[in-house]
C-alpha cells in the first residue's frame, strides 16, 4: 500500500460530502486514511447523571472555527455502556435535548460536528452499571487496576461475558445511539473502536478467549465491529461514519499478539462498507511507571 503525503495543515480539505476549509490542529497528525487534524474526542466527566450540560455549549464553542470538525467526547450509547462517572450519553430523549443545544453552538461557529459513540465493556464497575449488574464484555476476564488521571489506582468490577444471542443488542445499541446523534443534529458519529473499551475486548486476542464465531480467527474477533459499522452505516449512511482504532496499543490489559495483521485485515474490511474516514491511533504509548 502506497502512502499519500498529507497536504499541509490550514489548507481546503474534502472529506466525503464535507468541505474543511480549516483544519485546527491540537495533536500530531494522525489519519492515514484522512489526512486532516481535527479537535480529537477528549473525556470530560462533565455531564451529570450521564446529561450534557449547558456548559458544554461553550467548551465546545470555544474550540470550534468556520471549516473546522470537532468530535465529542466519549458518548455512551446504553445505561450499560457507561465506564466514567458523568460521562454522557445519547440514548435517552433528555440526553438527545440536552445535546441540541452544544451543536447549534458549534455550527454556530460555523464548524462540523460529529458524535463519537461508545461501550465501555468491561472497563467500568457495578456503580456505573444498572441495578449494580456486572459490566458486559467479550470475556469475563478482569481488567487488572490502572493508575487514574488523580494518580489513584482504580479497580474494575469482573465481567460478564456476553452470550452470543445478546451481542445483537448490544449491536442495536450503537445503531440507534448513531440516529439520536443525528436527531440532536450532529453532522456524523465516530464509533469508538479503541483504547480497550468493547469493541477492542472483542478484537484483540489478548482479552478475546471466545470459542464461538466471535472469538479465535481473524474473521471472527472482527465480526462484532464489523456488525457495529454495517448497522451504523445502515442507520445514517456511510457518509457520515468514522471509527476510530488502535490495533498498536496494549492499554487496560487489551493487546494483541499481532496487531499489524489485525490492522490490516480489519481495515481492508472496513472498505466494503463505505464510511468516511478511519481514526488510526499512532503504534505509540506514553510509559508511566515502566507499563504502557
Amino acid at each position: 500500500m502506497e502512502s499519500t503525503p498529507a497536504p499541509p495543515l490550514l489548507t481546503p480539505h474534502k472529506m466525503g460530502q464535507f468541505d474543511l476549509s480549516h483544519r485546527h490542529c491540537n495533536q500530531p497528525a494522525q489519519f492515514p486514511f484522512m489526512p486532516s487534524v481535527v479537535l480529537a474526542p477528549l473525556t470530560r466527566q462533565r455531564s451529570y447523571g450521564n446529561v450534557p450540560q449547558p456548559h458544554a455549549r461553550v467548551y465546545y464553542a470555544q474550540r470550534a472555527t468556520k471549516g473546522g470538525l470537532l468530535i465529542a467526547e466519549a458518548t455512551g450509547v446504553s445505561d450499560t455502556a457507561q465506564g466514567y462517572k458523568d460521562a454522557p450519553g445519547v440514548w435517552t430523549e433528555e440526553q438527545v435535548d440536552a445535546w441540541k443545544p452544544v451543536v447549534d453552538a458549534v455550527h454556530a461557529k460555523g464548524a462540523l460536528f460529529f458524535c463519537q459513540i461508545w461501550h465501555a465493556g468491561r472497563v467500568s464497575n457495578y456503580k456505573l452499571q444498572p441495578n449494580g449488574q456486572a459490566p458486559i464484555s467479550s470475556t469475563d476476564k478482569q481488567v487488572s487496576p490502572q493508575m487514574s488521571a488523580d494518580g489513584r489506582l482504580e479497580e474494575f468490577a469482573p465481567p460478564r461475558s456476553l452470550a452470543k444471542d445478546e451481542i445483537p443488542n448490544v449491536v442495536d445499541d450503537f445503531r440507534k445511539a448513531a440516529r439520536n446523534a443525528i436527531a440532536a443534529g450532529f453532522d456524523g458519529v465516530e464509533i469508538h473502536g479503541a483504547y480497550s473499551y468493547i469493541i477492542d475486548q472483542f478484537l484483540k486476542d489478548s482479552a478475546n478467549d471466545r470459542t464461538d464465531e466471535y472469538g479465535g480467527s481473524l474473521d471472527n474477533r472482527c465480526r462484532f465491529a464489523l456488525e457495529v459499522v454495517d448497522a451504523v452505516v445502515g442507520e445514517v449512511g456511510g457518509h457520515r461514519v468514522g471509527i476510530r482504532l488502535s490495533p498498536f496499543t496494549d492499554y487496560m490489559d487489551c493487546h494483541d499478539s499481532d496487531p499489524q495483521a489485525l490492522a490490516l485485515h480489519l481495515v481492508n474490511k472496513l472498505n466494503d462498507y463505505g464510511i468516511l474516514y478511519c481514526h488510526m491511533i499512532e503504534p505509540r504509548m506514553a510509559h508511566v511507571d515502566g507499563r504502557r
